[in-house]
């Protein structure tokens, strides 16, 4: 299915990408840029690098917390699109640090809306929003997260708390203040871009272990065991990061203000199998290594509904797994030199 929007409809367009040089953000910046966007990105590099930005005379980086005032004050005030994408990067380390968690999550999601309440440039505001916030805490067969269930209040993580917190301040500033807020759901992203260990230490080896994808791609390549936490039984929603960039700027374009789309591919798949595929990829010979569960992980099995967002964005996920993960992982064996360049900033930390 072909998107709806016409990226012709970005060319001269103001654009603020809050968290623009992280993973997500930054593919998204190089993109609004591609088709003559001018982009002015907010970054604190928390969670990522610089050297993640293109060089560009269309960019124009912000280094700093969108919770800065000074910043807030003088973010353009002919911005037609803003996309929110900054966030404490992840579970485990807004369990270790929950005010931090605060500072950057929820914070940031107020302070920005205060500031942009009353522009009348803007065109959409796109927050993004994480399905393991909505997700059902179960063991048992998961069924696909829609767009209108009813939010639970136990969660496992102060993340987890912060992302539907944001969502609650975009209903709030949509229907109180006329914020054009489209919520955009992700689910598990992957791809090439993930630098681990990007950014400063945040408490936890979760610094540079951030995520299932990045983390087993860099083991396999290295020939180390692939460790499965609960026996590789949990299950994920694995979606590209150029479907879900291409799910961002469907909401931007299509998305009705007030709504909330899941950016998901609808495919339920297993850690064990995840680890399987990548293994075979990489042409690791390592058997897996079996672990306990997680203590404070109570989201098993998870994936969210893609249907929503395909009929009223005309947005579908377009890259099957294997074919993504086949990308991630020459993309990485060729950013190998970077990554454990990344990674060694935070050797003396890991290893204490």
């Amino acid at each position: 299915m072909q998107q709806r929007f016409a990226l012709g409809d970005l060319q001269g367009e103001r654009t603020i990408v809050v968290g623009g040089a992280g993973f997500v953000g930054s593919r998204l910046v190089r993109v609004l840029l591609e088709h003559g966007a001018s982009v002015t990105v907010v970054d604190n590099l928390l969670s990522s690098e610089f050297e993640n930005l293109p060089i560009d005379p269309k960019l124009d980086f912000v280094e700093g917390s969108i919770t800065d005032d000074a910043i807030l004050t003088a973010l353009p005030d002919d911005a037609r699109f803003v996309f929110h994408l900054a966030c404490y990067h992840g579970n485990q380390s807004s369990i270790h640090d929950p005010l931090a968690d605060h500072e950057n999550n929820t914070l940031t999601t107020l302070k920005l809306y205060e500031r942009l309440r009353g522009l009348r440039s803007l065109e959409k505001v796109v927050y993004a929003a994480a399905g393991c916030a909505v997700a059902e805490k179960t063991d048992g067969p998961a069924a696909a997260t829609e767009e209108s269930d009813l939010v639970h209040i136990d969660h496992d993580s102060p993340y987890s708390i912060s992302k539907i917190v944001g969502e609650f301040y975009s209903s709030y500033y949509y229907r109180q203040h006329g914020i054009p807020v489209v919520r955009a759901r992700f689910q598990n992203v992957y791809g090439p871009g993930e630098v681990l260990g990007a950014g400063r230490w945040r408490g936890t080896p979760a610094t540079v272990w951030r995520n299932v994808v990045p983390t087993f791609i860099y083991r396999a390549l290295h020939g180390e065991a692939l460790l499965l936490e609960n026996d590789g039984h949990a299950s994920r929603d694995f979606i590209f990061v150029d479907d879900v960039v291409s799910g961002l700027l469907s909401c931007a374009l299509d998305g009705q203000a007030g709504e909330v789309f899941n950016l998901a591919t609808g495919q339920e798949t297993s850690i064990l199998e995840l680890a399987e595929r990548i293994n075979r990829l990489a042409e690791n010979p390592t058997p897996v290594e079996r672990r306990p569960a997680r203590e404070w992980d109570r989201s098993i099995h998870r994936f969210g509904s893609p249907g929503k967002a395909k009929r009223e964005l005309g947005f579908e996920a377009a890259i099957a797994l294997e074919a993504g993960l086949k990308r991630t992982v020459e993309w990485t064996r060729g950013e190998l030199p970077r990554i454990e360049a990344c990674i060694e900033k935070h050797r003396h930390l890991l290893d204490s």
